[in-house]
């Protein structure tokens, strides 16, 4: 190669440098100009780590006086290059190669191949693997599904399905207690935040709520929420505090009396709100309460809502009412006439039941084809009547998969020390709460029952929950240290990380904890089914606290009958606590999810009692237990079962939990991790079956591999481990791990260009192979999901020194077997004598993935109005018979298809990577 004054190179042995400049040419040494980094470098001739740029038709240059051109022509004038080109301005212009911009940067797959920038072998494998993944992953049912550290059950991912699909939801999620309404927000929230159609989520809770919702959306979701109260919103005095994080957790209390928070709250916009335990909100015909108007002011101002709440009848109908108003004010705004629907709505449930036992009813509605087949028909009611598409409700009764609850009373002596203290009735409940040393560890009786109990129970996991700090850090230490029982102590003083550290040591079968002692927050935010035994120190006040406490173990897949163990001191008021909760409410036996309206009636007449038990308690326990039975058959006996069929189509959720199983199958996404980590130089360590430690290395591509942390990250790709092991990282094809991961390969260079031999039998030495991997690019917002419709659609061609297209015949994989690396001094060597073979093996493989593409995009528009349009002709229909169908969605449904189509038609190819083979 003839070096001369005035040529623009390119080193191949650092990129960093720049376009260099020939500024000195002797017989055996170069000098270049490297003018973006200010250096200049002397090279011998015969070995300079060189290639010429040169660019050609189609490309964009850069001069020195910042013009862009896209070249048209190229000629060479006295051993330089003169580039010819249209502006932005479709003005030509000419410019010679002493004129380009020092600042290139060489990163399209051809660019680098044919100017010696290349990678190895497994870096283009990676990168063709990318791809493939995220077509498959675009085009997955499940997609946005299989992201949680959930189980799979069926009425979870058939909400999550249903409403996490629809375009700003409006919907009110009253699953009974236990069922899971938090992991069916969250659910939602990461579908929507996952597939663009929300990316500004506020959640307004009680207090006691907001640590739970923090560690679950954390733990089970990979979302990290923005925990606002007071003390923050006080140091953020600049703008609008709301503003500055798009996931934000606040308690509703908050607001209140405070009219310029409220206007902060609704200034800053929200694509989705969502409200806890909203049957909280104060509203009646006469008069909405504070909380109600600011929510509903919310509600108006944010296309999406979430409301959770308990089941709606044991707030009654107006209550009930109230949230519907809030989610659609146009549908439910007259509360009479509310409650005369829901009269026809139960006549409805009790013809579905007529239908499913195979008889056609007479009353049969005249919008019904009474010729369908019955389930047909069962179909068509759930569709179009009652208020199945803004109300879920899934009930314990209808959800199988509960455990049976055993109660194990333990009446023990009260102490002298005790009996003898005139105190509150808090303290009577909590007779250590008055000593401010742990000296009440020496003779209350409940401790050494507490030691032997946990000896008798060895190697059992046993949860122990006590109402106060104090009381459960006093008890741990007494354990740990006096009773030589391993055990770990969780409550409200320890920071997130030491209560997952105390977590976790409990989870480990092998070496953990026997025991973890909680104060009332272990009733919140933490499910351990993996354990059966639960020992209630003490009892709240509140049942729907002692109702959470039983829920920690009486969950959906507990494989245990839950063991209740209730130490209580005799004929004080515990003794006579205990008795109303198993005699009176029966909750140590059967779920309660009317707690608080019970204790409401029974208020007064039960606090009588625990001051000063009477005769007159065997009457409380009667009339409570009257109240309860007749309140859980009104509960039972009124269930909706049209809404709770609509709540839980089985059909529908055994697909998606199919479609997940064959994602998670096998070790395709191990592998591929394992691949990631081998391209980026991040270190792994063997740690169990489907078990990964990751640490970053020295020789890191990058400074950071998404959440590897310095110590070292430990991650599982087994759900039931990442179930019960809350400190490993549950990696899914959605975690934010593979997700960034994705992004770092699919927006960089790495992998697209490479160089390598094979020897092939028949096949002359020399001949050379090129492999082009093509993807469609579709710009288009992120909300409309075009990729649904039009993935990125990976094309692989093989073409051979004749044009022959061979990727059929030597499959991808199969030649990755076969490939061999090529020294750097000869893949340079190569690559100057082959460029014009490039370039015309090329204009083949384009010429061909273009024919190709024209019908991808035929068939991705036909694709997408056939179901778009199918679903937008239904809800049209439904809407006549139908009013919760909103109009909104009819509007959104006819942009998106239209939106689509116009993306579909520009969409075009991207060449994403080139791998050079030649054979020997």
């Amino acid at each position: 190669m003839e070096y001369l004054i005035g040529q623009r190179w390119v080193s191949h042995a650092d990129a960093q440098l720049g376009l260099g400049v020939v500024v000195e040419v002797e017989p055996r040494r170069i000098t270049l100009s490297f003018p973006a980094v200010g250096e200049e470098r002397t090279y011998a001739i015969d070995n300079a780590p060189l290639t010429r740029l040169r660019f050609k038709e189609g490309d964009h240059i850069n001069t020195v006086e910042g013009v862009e051109l896209i070249v048209t022509d190229v000629a060479e004038q006295h051993g330089l290059l003169m580039y010819t080109g249209t502006d932005h301005h479709e003005e030509q212009l000419s410019v010679s190669e002493l004129e380009l911009d020092a600042f290139v940067q060489l990163t399209t797959p051809q660019q680098r191949l044919l100017n010696g920038h290349f990678d190895k072998n497994g870096d283009f494998a990676l990168r063709v693997a990318t791809m493939t993944h995220v077509d498959r992953l675009q085009r997955s049912p499940a997609r946005g599904l299989m992201g949680s550290r959930t189980s799979l059950l069926h009425h979870q991912l058939y909400i999550a399905n249903e409403v996490g699909q629809r375009h700003a939801p409006r919907v009110l999620l009253a699953d009974e207690v236990g069922l899971g309404k938090t992991i069916e927000a969250g659910m939602i929230i990461h579908q929507q935040l996952l597939t663009g159609r929300a990316s500004r989520v506020l959640v307004l809770l009680p207090p006691s709520l907001m640590h739970q919702w923090l560690v679950e959306m954390l733990r089970r979701f990979n979302l990290h929420f923005a925990l606002f109260d007071i003390d923050r919103l006080s140091q953020m005095t600049d703008g609008n505090p709301f503003e500055a994080e798009q996931l934000v957790l606040c308690s509703l209390e908050m607001f209140e009396d405070n009219d310029h928070l409220q206007q902060l709250a609704l200034a800053a916009g929200w694509d989705l709100v969502v409200v806890d335990e909203a049957h909280h909100l104060h509203w009646s015909e006469e008069q909405a309460g504070e909380d109600y108007r600011f929510v509903e002011a919310l509600a108006q101002s944010s296309p999406g809502l979430l409301l959770l709440t308990a089941t709606p009848e044991q707030i009654g109908q107006a209550s009930h009412f109230a949230r519907l108003r809030l989610l659609d004010p146009s549908r439910f705004h007259d509360l009479q006439a509310f409650q005369e629907q829901e009269r026809e709505y139960r006549q409805m449930s009790d013809m579905a039941d007529t239908l499913e036992s195979g008889t056609i009813p007479d009353n049969l509605p005249a919008d019904l084809d009474r010729n369908l087949a019955p389930t047909e028909l069962v179909k068509q009611l759930l569709d179009r009547h009652g208020t199945g598409r803004v109300l879920f409700r899934n009930t314990r009764a209808a959800v199988e998969g509960f455990p049976q609850r055993v109660l194990h009373r333990y009446p023990l002596p009260a102490p002298e020390q005790y009996v003898h203290a005139q105190v509150e009735l808090e303290e009577r409940l909590h007779p250590e709460l008055p000593y401010y040393d742990e000296s009440w560890l020496d003779f209350d009786p409940r401790v050494e029952w507490l030691v032997q109990t946990l000896k008798k129970l060895r190697p059992e996991k046993v949860l122990v929950i006590c109402a106060h700090a104090t009381t459960a850090v006093a008890l741990e230490h007494y354990l740990h240290m006096r009773a030589g029982i391993r055990s770990s102590a969780f409550y409200e003083g320890l920071s997130i990380i030491e209560r997952d550290r105390a977590a976790a040591y409990f989870a480990d079968e092998v070496n953990g904890a026997q025991t973890l002692v909680c104060s009332e927050i272990g009733s919140e935010g933490r499910n351990f089914q993996f354990a059966h035994h639960l020992i209630l120190f003490d009892l709240p006040a509140n049942p729907d606290l002692l109702e959470q406490r039983i829920g920690r173990l009486d969950r959906m897949g507990q494989q245990h009958d839950v063991e209740i163990h209730v130490p209580y001191l005799q004929d004080t008021p515990q003794e006579t606590l205990v008795d109303w909760y198993d005699r009176g409410l029966d909750v140590f036996r059967d779920s309660c999810s009317a707690g608080t309206m019970i204790l409401e009636t029974f208020r007064e007449r039960l606090k009588d009692q625990l001051d000063q038990r009477t005769e007159a308690f065997d009457e409380l326990l009667v009339d409570t237990a009257e109240f309860t039975n007749r309140t859980r058959e009104e509960l039972r006996d009124g269930r909706d079962r049209l809404i709770e069929r609509n709540s839980c189509r089985r059909d529908v959720a055994d697909a998606l939990i199919e479609e997940i199983n064959a994602l998670e199958a096998g070790d395709t996404l191990e592998n591929y991790l394992e691949a990631l980590c081998e391209a980026f130089g991040v270190d792994q360590e063997f740690h169990s079956e489907h078990t990964l430690v990751l640490r970053p290395s020295e020789h890191m591509l990058t400074g950071h591999f998404p959440y590897v942390n310095d110590e070292g990250t430990t991650v599982t790709f087994d759900r039931e481990k990442a179930l019960s092991r809350e400190d490993m990282e549950f990696i899914t094809w959605e975690h934010p791990m593979i997700h960034e991961a994705m992004d770092m390969v699919h927006s960089t260079e790495l992998g697209n260009a490479a160089i390598g031999t094979i020897k092939l039998k028949g096949v002359p030495a020399g001949t050379m192979l090129l492999e082009a991997l093509y993807t469609v690019n579709c710009v288009a917002p992120k909300a409309l999901q075009v990729e649904r419709f039009l993935p990125l659609t990976p094309m692989r061609l093989l073409v051979d020194a004749r044009g022959k297209e061979l990727a059929a015949l030597v499959p991808h994989e199969r030649l990755n077997t076969l490939i061999e690396r090529v020294k750097k001094p000869t893949a340079l060597a190569i690559i100057k004598q082959v460029h014009r073979e490039v370039d015309a093996k090329m204009s083949l493989a384009t010429a061909q993935a273009e024919a190709r593409l024209q019908d991808i995009l035929k068939d991705a528009e036909s694709q997408m109005r056939s179901q778009l349009g199918a679903e937008l002709a239904r809800l049209e229909a439904l809407r006549e018979v139908n009013p919760s169908i909103r109009e909104e969605e009819l509007d959104n449904l006819r942009y998106r298809i239209e939106e689509c189509a116009v993306h579909i038609t520009h969409a075009n190819l991207q060449l994403q990577a080139l791998r050079l083979i030649i054979t020997t």
